[in-house]
């Protein structure tokens, strides 16, 4: 009986960004909306939505082809210039802003594309486009961890400009300064200071703009993309985002066929959506936290192009059009 009480007092710890650390293995939903009661859930009707795998990988490409680009860096500067030419004619705002970090004051930009719907309330689909700040004198270049979800980002811009949406308004953002700027622990390297006190920079004062401005109370859903390109993809269930959005997500999934590569263990991950739980804004992360075999890819130079793989991105991207045409319809939403 002790033993089993210490084995399930393991399982039961929330971890940060660590592969090694899993909390379940639990495939299937377990709570809110989708487990509770499927009638809840609009009807499996309509094409499926598709985005282009290939295009995607091409924006992948072509952001790595700047290398390192983290925060202050003339590479960050020429994304950001490369993001918003991908947005000319659409309706961008700039949040720029000024951090205190452990290196002193950096400059930070969140990108906002919005596209309005006909119902009243906003979906937020967020990734950070930076690289990590403690490697920016090697050749990493992100092109899992910031690049894949940046690019499919831009592919998602394609799809919600291309016409009118019946629905909820869409807001993609690309959020900056997402990774710690003095050492975390992670890639090996020794931890100089914890991830939650020096991270997020760029999410964390977004959200503290729109609980001022009003704009929080108006999000419906947050989904994350974080590390979506492997081309082994195996999405996590992440034990910090809302379990009834967590449902949804994988309904969505199985509905498009991809239920194999979603939700085969559980985690907690601290990432840009942790601001958005606090304040109640239901959230899910999409995210692939095994990259390599126990990670080994993450935060290293090895985090390269060649790892990727276009139809990770294509999964990954027609889930979360899904997950928004199945929220677009479900009358009501779960309470926050």
């Amino acid at each position: 009986m002790l033993l089993l009480w210490l084995l399930v007092a393991l399982l039961s710890c929330d971890h940060d960004k660590d592969p090694g650390q899993v909390r379940a293995q639990n495939p299937a939903p377990t709570s809110g909306a989708a487990a509770s009661s499927r009638s809840s859930l609009p009807p499996d009707n309509g094409p499926p939505p598709t985005i282009n795998g290939a295009r995607s990988m091409q924006y992948v490409k072509d952001i790595v082809a700047f290398g390192p680009r983290p925060i202050a860096s003339a590479n960050h500067k020429k994304v950001e210039g490369y993001i918003l030419a991908h947005l000319r004619g659409d309706d961008v705002e700039q949040d720029s802003f000024t951090a205190d970090t452990p290196e002193g004051k950096l400059p930070v930009r969140n990108i906002i594309a919005k596209f309005p719907g006909t119902k009243d309330g906003i979906i937020v689909i967020a990734s950070h486009y930076d690289t990590n700040y403690p490697l920016r004198n090697t050749s990493y270049a992100g092109a899992n961890d910031g690049g894949s979800s940046s690019a499919l980002l831009l592919e998602l811009a394609n799809q919600f400009r291309a016409k009118k949406r019946e629905g909820y308004s869409i807001w993609l953002v690309w959020d900056d300064a997402e990774e710690a700027i003095k050492p975390d622990g992670s890639g090996g390297l020794p931890a100089e200071m914890p991830f939650s006190d020096d991270s997020l920079y760029g999410i964390s004062h977004l959200v503290e703009k729109w609980q001022a401005d009003g704009t929080l109370k108006k999000i419906k859903a947050f989904l994350l993309a974080d590390m979506i390109g492997d081309a082994d993809l195996n999405i996590e269930r992440d034990s910090n985002s809302t379990p009834w959005l967590e449902d949804v997500v994988y309904e969505a999934a199985t509905r498009l066929g991809y239920q194999s590569h979603f939700f085969a263990r559980t985690m907690g991950v601290d990432d840009d959506h942790i601001p958005f739980v606090k304040q109640g804004v239901p959230s899910a992360d999409f995210i692939d936290f095994n990259y390599g075999y126990h990670d080994v890819f993450w935060h290293t130079t090895q985090d390269t192009i060649d790892k990727l793989s276009p139809k990770s991105l294509e999964i990954v991207g027609n889930t979360m059009l899904e997950t928004i045409r199945i929220l677009d319809k479900m009358e009501p939403l779960p309470p926050k």
